[in-house]
């Protein structure tokens, strides 16, 4: 079996190098892996990284499409059997991957969804927009799973893991970041068996490159609308 780690990475200079690292070094057992990474037209120091790391397959957009324009382009590189979407920052942990792929590989599920653990000592709790996103979050899944009657704990997180079975046969046209959203909304639809897993989640903030903002919110929102209502499988 091979698992497929797609990076969507926009001027990810600081972080890139070390994530891959940290895929790396991650014990996947008899799993072999292969990280593709989309660098989604950075104006930084990421293309240069990129090409001086060994046994990585990237692509370089030559203008930013958006984060799901750069999953699209990864997805169509896969040669795994299993496929997971890896943010270029640290805010997710690769150690989650073999219970991300746990239930994918025993033939449990079709998808697996993680779900953020909260950290303790999380700063953003003492300030307003941590409590807008809350809720949006909330809101988000709330209407997902009441459009699609499903039961998953959150939608937001970036891992997700995906047979490549359901990669191939499902069509995305959305390129901003409610490309997840539009994904495990047209994932619901088809019936797919999915499972919530518990992910570790250290949040960046705005200074350190955050990018999804309240804006976003919006626009994942209409798309999950848009997505039970008006949009093909």
């Amino acid at each position: 079996m091979k698992l497929s780690i797609v990076i969507p990475a926009y001027n990810e200079e600081k972080t890139i190098e070390e994530i891959i690292r940290r895929i790396r070094a991650v014990d996947l057992g008899a799993v072999t892996r292969e990280i593709i990474v989309v660098d989604d037209g950075s104006r930084d120091r990421t293309r240069e990284i990129l090409k001086k790391i060994p046994d990585i397959t990237y692509v370089f957009h030559e203008k930013n499409l958006g984060k799901g324009g750069a999953v699209k382009t990864g997805f169509r590189k896969v040669t795994g059997d299993i496929v997971i979407i890896q943010d270029a920052d640290l805010e997710y942990d690769p150690k989650d991957y073999p219970a991300m792929i746990a239930p994918i590989l025993s033939g449990a599920a079709d998808v697996a969804v993680g779900f953020r653990i909260q950290p303790d000592s999380d700063g953003r709790r003492h300030k307003s927009l941590y409590w807008l996103s809350w809720f949006g979050n909330h809101l988000i899944t709330w209407t997902t799973n009441i459009l699609f009657w499903a039961d998953i704990r959150e939608y937001e997180a970036c891992y997700k893991a995906f047979s490549k079975k359901v990669i191939d046969a499902i069509d995305i046209e959305t390129n901003n970041f409610d490309f997840d959203n539009e994904l495990m909304c047209k994932v619901l639809k088809a019936g797919y068996a999915t499972v919530d897993v518990p992910i570790r989640y250290h949040p960046r903030n705005y200074n350190e490159g955050k990018k999804i903002n309240w804006r976003h919110g919006f626009l994942i929102l209409w798309t999950v609308i848009r997505c039970r209502f008006t949009m093909r499988k």
